[in-house]
């Protein structure tokens, strides 16, 4: 499986940093299967950071190896239980168990306002999922531990100069 990770850096090594906010899967390092969604997450990260250089990481990445030697949690959809899942990393709620990688839909900046209206009880959680049904929800593999940042293997990176690949 190829993955992707977009930055204003390349991230040849990747390391586990502490977030400085909250995030749907929680600290970890993220990247995609998308590489569109790559380009756009580090777009944003150039704007934050101020900077015209951009760089999409380019990772091989054994998921059936990772399966059978690692915690990983996947999420094929966006349901209740991501949903659960996202609420509570957002919220900083401990969760009570610890994974090694987390797979699953992406609650993007798009969606953000669906989330606020659920977790000020605006929309239950059924309606909730019925907003998001109608997104475009890319994907997101979010590695949380040494153990599984040493199942990546770096290619390459893709030089995006704070635009498009």
């Amino acid at each position: 499986m190829i993955l992707y990770h977009g930055s204003n850096m390349v991230v040849a090594r990747p390391k586990l940093l502490e977030p400085t906010r909250l995030l749907d899967f929680g600290a970890g390092f993220y990247t995609t299967t998308n590489r569109t969604q790559a380009v756009s997450f580090c777009n944003k990260v150039c704007l934050r950071m101020r900077s015209t250089k951009g760089f999409v990481s380019v990772y091989d990445f054994d998921l059936p190896l990772a399966r059978k030697s690692l915690s990983v949690l996947e999420f094929n959809v966006a349901d209740e239980a991501w949903l659960d899942f996202v609420s509570a990393n957002r919220l900083g709620k401990p969760l009570k168990k610890r994974w090694d990688i987390v797979i699953g839909p992406v609650a993007n900046d798009t969606i953000y306002r669906t989330f606020v209206a659920y977790e000020t009880g605006f929309y239950t959680k059924q309606q909730t999922i019925e907003q998001l049904k109608v997104r475009k929800l890319y994907n997101q593999v979010t590695f949380k531990t040494e153990e599984a940042l040493a199942l990546l293997t770096f290619r390459k990176s893709l030089r995006t100069g704070g635009g498009d690949v």
